[in-house]
């Protein structure tokens, strides 16, 4: 798995901070701009602490994510307050070899790895096969497995990504799309620390949210994300 990020509003921290400022000031915009840093963190903290998130709206995030699964991607998409753009099983041919993701389960028993790995190949074999006998690359597709890798751009604004790390760096959240939240808040907390700061599963802050389907975890959950800066 691959995530990088590609490109983020300059400088997002100060556009919040002065979009929030605006709401209770009749400063310019210029002045607003051009606060104290430290004012404006402390500022920041007292704004995300209170819940008033609707100016994270105003920053974006662009991510660029390789070798997740279908699987994951079809998960991903469902944060509907973001665009994607996703490689087309369409248009782009998987003739010469689909990659395929293997999950950690599979792999550590060898009988079951030797046939998943084996069912992969005749998938191929087939879908070749298919696009051989001029099936249409729309219609070979439909032979490719959930496990087929996928590549997509994902860009979310700063209140709809800390929804996404709440949800999706929770333990309980499936493992591949836990680990590629992770590797975004990883990404974008050096940019915007202040932000950030609480961004992850929602035990960070207080209790856990998920209930009697807790992970009972909290402490060592606690101390991970600390450890992300």
């Amino acid at each position: 798995m691959l995530v990088k990020l590609l490109t983020y509003t300059p400088d997002p921290e100060r556009v919040v901070a002065a979009a929030a400022r605006l709401c209770y000031s009749d400063a310019s915009i210029d002045a607003l701009l051009d606060s104290d840093a430290d004012a404006r963190q402390a500022f920041l903290q007292k704004i995300t602490s209170l819940g008033h998130l609707s100016v994270l709206e105003h920053v974006g995030f662009s991510f660029g994510v390789e070798g997740i699964s279908r699987a994951c991607s079809h998960q991903l998409v469902r944060h509907r307050l973001a665009s994607y753009s996703q490689q087309s099983q369409r248009y782009v041919s998987h003739k010469k070899r689909f990659s395929a993701v293997t999950p950690d389960s599979i792999a550590a028993q060898p009988e079951l790895n030797q046939r998943y790995q084996q069912l992969l190949d005749e998938i191929h074999r087939f879908y070749g096969e298919m696009l051989d006998a001029d099936i249409p690359a729309e219609d070979a597709r439909f032979m490719l497995p959930n496990a087929a890798t996928t590549k997509i751009v994902v860009t979310m604004n700063g209140r709809e990504l800390r929804h996404f790390f709440a949800l999706r760096c929770c333990r309980r959240a499936q493992w591949e799309i836990q680990e590629m939240a992770k590797q975004m808040l990883q990404r974008v907390k050096p940019i915007a620390p202040t932000l950030f700061a609480k961004a992850g599963p929602g035990c960070l802050s207080g209790p856990c949210p998920e209930g009697k389907m807790t992970c009972g975890e909290i402490v060592a959950v606690r101390e991970e994300f600390a450890s992300f800066g």
